[in-house]
C-alpha cells in the first residue's frame, strides 16, 4: 500500500475545487488549517437555525430567527452619513423594519423594489418598541426562496469566511462522499445503531434541530467514534511493532529483592505487589517492555520502580532512572540511596553539572559496569554517554518526555525495557489517548503509616489568622510551604506577589526564617533555597509552583496555598501531596479571594472531600475539558476534530479494545476489514501508522 487509496482523491483535492471557494477563499482556509475537501467535511457545524417559513412575525418572542414572507414598503435612506438606511416591510399580519448600515440605496433599491414580494429570513429584535431586523441572512424572491435551507447548520468560522461561504463548500465537499467499506465492528454498529460513514457524514451536516448538533446524536457519535479509533489503531500499531521489537529478557534472581523487603519497616501494598508482578512478567519476556506506572502522591512509586531496578540488576545488566529536572534527580538519589545500601549495589547520578575529570571517571565506571543503578537528568542522552549493558530505563514525569525521547533511550540500551512513572492521576479516558500504545500499571492504594492530610478552604480577608497560626507552628518546629499563583502571564508581576509575601511573612516572623523560591531565580539559587528548606534552616518557603513536582521535605507539614481558586484541580492536588510525607499530622490551606465562583468553590469542595487523585482527576476533566487538563500545547494529546473526550470518555477505551482486537486477527490489516482500516488511516491523516503497516 504505497500511496493514498484512489477512492479518497476527490477528499483530497484542492479546495478550489470546492462550489464558492476562489484563490483568495482557499488561501484563507488553508491558513486556518482547512487544507483540502476532506478537512472541510471533518469541521461539522456547532448549532442550528430553524428557518423554517412562517406566516406572519405576529406573537413571536423576540429576539428570534425568522422567516416570512413579505411585502416590501417604503425606503428611508439615512438623514446624515454613516447613519441607518431603513426599508417598511409588511407580512400577513404584522409590519417590521429592515435596517442597513453603510448600505448603497442603488443597491437596496434594486434588490428590494416597492411593492414587491420577498422571503426575508433573519434576526428580528426589537428597539424601542419596534421590531427590526439588522442585515437579512436572505433576502430572495418567492420563487427563489427554496435556496433557503429549513434548518441552515450553523459553522465555526475563520476570519474572512463567511457562513454562506462555509455552507456552500460544506455542500459541495458532501457531494464528493464516497462509499466506504465498514471499518468499524459490525456488532458494535448494529448494538449503537450507527448509520455507515457517508450518512454519518451528510446527516452531521444536515441537522434537522438542536439535537442533531449535540455530542450524543448517533451520527456524531460515530464520526467521533472514527477519529478515536483511527488514533487508537495508531497506537495499538505502534505497541505492536515495539513488542515485535525484540527486547532483553531480564529474569531477577530474587536475591537482592529479598534484601530489600525485609529491611522494610512495613509490608508493601498490593498494588505494589500486582505492579511489581506485572513488571516482572513484562522483563521476563522477548518483547520490549513499554509500562506506564501511574500513581498518586504517595503511593509508594520508588519502592516499585527500585523493585525494577534491581531486576535488571540481577539478571547481570544496568538500570537508569531519568528525571526531569537536576533537584528531581538528587532527590530520586535520596530516596533510592538507602534501598541500595541494603541490596549492595552501587548507584550513581549523572547530570548537567557533571563536568571535566569526575564526569569522565563515571563515564568509564557506566561502559564497563561498574556503576549498577544510574540516576540522571536528559544529560545521560549526550552520546559520550554509553552503558555496558542498559537493560532498563525508568522515565519521571512522562508529559515532559515525548514518545521520540521514549526511542532515543532505547537506542541507548538495544531493546532496553522502559517503565515511564507518573504522579499525575489521568482519567482513564485521557490516559487512553495519550499513553495507548503502552500497558498500564496502576497503584491505587497508599502505603501504611500514610496521615491523612486535613484540607481547610479559608478566605483571603482571614490572612492574619493563617499567619498567627503558621508562628505558634513554627514554634513547634513545624515547617511550611507557601505557594503563591502565578497571577497572569506576566512573570513580573507574579515575581512581586511572590516577593511582596515573602517580605510581609519575614517582617512578621523574623530573618531568616523565610526562604523565597521562583522561576526567575538562576538555577543555583533555587537550589539552595530549596537545601536550606530542606536541611531545616529556612521554616517557611515561599514559591510560586516550581514545587509541585516530586520535592519531599517529611517535616514539612503545613501547605498554605493563595488564590487557590485560581489553579486546577490536578495541581492543587499534587502541591498538596507534597505534605503529609513525615509523622506529624499535616494541613493544606485553600486560601481563596471572595467572592467565588460556582466553579470555584466546587473545585475547593472535591479537594476538602477527597485525597484520591483519580477521583479528582475525573472531577477536573468534567469541569475544564481536556485540553486544559494536561496542558494541551506540551501534552502530546492529539487534537481531534470532532471527538470530544469529555463527553465521549466512553468511546476511547472501547476505541482501543476493539483497535487491540483488530489486530491481534489480523496483524498486517489485510482481511477486508483490514483493508477497511487501512482506508480510514489515510482518511484521518494517521501517517505515522500508515509508516508503520508499509514498514511492518
Amino acid at each position: 500500500m504505497s500511496g493514498r487509496p484512489e477512492v479518497l482523491f476527490p477528499l483530497f483535492a484542492g479546495l478550489e475545487t470546492l462550489e464558492g471557494v476562489g484563490p483568495k477563499t482557499a488561501q484563507v482556509l488553508t491558513q486556518s488549517g482547512t487544507e483540502s475537501p476532506r478537512d472541510v467535511l471533518f469541521s461539522l457545524p456547532y448549532a442550528v437555525i430553524d428557518r423554517r417559513r412562517r406566516d406572519t412575525i405576529k406573537g413571536v418572542d423576540l429576539p428570534a430567527t425568522l422567516t416570512v414572507e413579505v411585502t416590501v414598503g417604503a425606503h428611508r435612506p439615512p438623514r446624515n452619513k454613516g447613519g441607518a438606511y431603513r426599508v417598511h416591510v409588511e407580512d400577513s399580519q404584522a409590519d417590521f423594519q429592515l435596517v442597513f448600515f453603510h448600505a448603497r440605496g442603488d443597491y437596496l433599491k434594486r434588490i428590494l423594489p416597492e411593492g414587491s414580494r420577498r422571503v426575508i429570513s433573519g434576526k428580528l429584535e426589537l428597539f424601542d418598541g419596534m421590531a427590526q431586523m439588522v442585515h437579512p441572512d436572505h433576502m430572495l424572491p418567492p420563487e427563489d426562496a427554496k435556496e433557503i435551507p429549513e434548518f441552515e447548520p450553523v459553522y465555526h468560522l475563520t476570519q474572512g469566511i463567511t457562513q454562506k461561504t462555509a455552507f456552500k463548500a460544506a455542500r459541495s465537499a458532501l457531494t464528493r462522499t464516497p462509499d466506504l467499506a465498514e471499518w468499524i465492528d459490525p456488532a458494535l454498529i448494529a448494538r449503537q445503531d450507527w448509520p455507515n460513514w457517508a450518512v454519518g457524514i451528510a446527516t452531521a451536516h444536515n441537522p434537522q434541530g438542536a439535537d442533531d448538533v449535540a455530542a450524543h446524536a448517533p451520527a456524531r457519535e460515530r464520526l467521533a467514534y472514527d477519529e478515536l479509533f483511527a488514533h487508537q489503531l495508531t497506537l495499538a500499531l505502534a505497541r505492536q511493532r515495539e513488542r515485535k521489537a525484540r527486547g532483553v529478557v531480564s529474569v531477577g534472581t530474587g536475591k537482592l529483592q529479598v534484601k530489600v523487603l525485609a529491611s522494610l519497616p512495613y509490608k508493601p501494598t498490593s498494588a505494589q505487589i500486582r505492579a511489581i508482578d506485572e513488571i516482572a512478567a513484562d522483563m521476563g519476556s522477548d518483547a520490549r517492555m513499554n509500562r506506564l506506572l501511574q500513581g498518586d502522591v504517595g503511593a509508594g512509586k520508588t519502592l516499585v520502580a527500585f523493585m525494577a531496578l534491581l531486576i535488571a540488576v540481577e539478571a547481570g545488566g544496568q538500570g537508569v532512572m531519568m528525571a526531569p529536572t537536576e533537584i528531581l534527580a538528587r532527590q530520586h538519589l535520596e530516596g533510592l540511596r538507602p534501598l541500595a545500601e541494603e541490596a549492595g549495589v552501587v548507584l550513581e547520578i549523572l547530570t548537567g553539572r557533571d563536568k571535566g575529570a569526575e564526569r569522565r571517571a563515571k563515564l568509564a565506571a557506566l561502559k564497563n559496569g561498574d556503576i549498577q543503578i544510574l540516576v540522571g537528568t536528559h544529560a545521560v542522552f549526550q552520546s559520550d554517554v554509553e552503558f555496558k549493558a542498559l537493560r532498563l530505563a525508568i522515565v519521571d514525569e512522562q508529559h515532559r518526555f515525548g514518545v521520540r525521547q521514549r526511542m532515543e533511550l532505547s537506542e541507548k540500551g538495544r531493546g532496553a525495557d522502559v517503565l515511564v512513572m507518573t504522579a499525575t492521576p489521568i482519567p482513564r479516558s485521557l490516559a487512553l489517548a495519550q499513553y495507548g500504545d503502552m500497558d498500564v500499571s496502576v497503584l491505587d492504594e497508599k502505603p501504611p503509616g500514610r496521615k491523612p492530610i486535613k484540607t481547610a478552604v479559608i478566605s483571603t480577608e482571614r490572612m492574619d489568622e493563617v499567619i498567627a497560626h503558621l508562628r505558634r507552628a513554627i514554634e513547634e518546629g513545624r515547617q511550611c510551604y507557601w505557594v503563591c499563583p502565578l497571577v497572569d502571564e506576566s512573570e513580573v508581576s507574579d515575581l512581586t506577589a511572590a516577593e511582596e509575601r515573602f517580605k510581609r511573612l519575614r517582617a512578621i516572623l523574623g530573618e531568616g526564617t523565610v526562604g523565597l523560591v521562583h522561576g526567575q531565580m538562576p538555577p543555583s539559587d533555587k537550589d539552595a533555597a530549596m537545601k536550606a528548606f530542606q536541611e531545616g534552616q529556612t521554616k517557611v518557603l515561599v514559591a510560586t509552583t516550581v514545587i509541585e513536582v516530586g520535592v519531599n521535605v517529611p517535616n514539612a507539614s503545613i501547605m498554605v496555598i493563595e488564590r487557590a481558586e485560581i489553579f486546577g484541580l490536578a495541581q492543587l492536588h499534587q502541591l498538596r501531596g507534597r505534605v503529609g510525607r513525615g509523622d506529624a499530622d499535616s494541613t493544606c490551606l485553600l486560601m481563596y479571594q471572595p467572592p467565588l465562583s460556582e466553579g470555584g468553590r466546587k473545585r475547593l469542595e472535591v479537594l476538602r472531600e477527597t485525597e484520591d487523585g483519580f477521583r479528582i482527576s475525573e472531577t477536573d476533566l468534567q469541569m475544564r475539558g481536556a485540553g486544559d487538563l494536561i496542558g494541551t500545547a506540551q501534552s502530546g494529546l492529539p487534537k481531534f476534530r470532532i471527538a470530544d473526550l469529555e463527553w465521549q470518555a466512553g468511546l476511547m477505551a472501547i476505541a482501543q479494545s476493539d483497535a487491540r482486537a483488530l489486530l491481534s486477527v489480523d496483524p498486517q490489516l489485510s482481511s477486508d476489514r483490514g483493508q477497511a482500516a487501512r482506508v480510514l488511516l489515510w482518511l484521518m491523516k494517521q501517517d505515522q501508522a500508515i509508516r508503520l503497516i508499509s514498514v511492518g
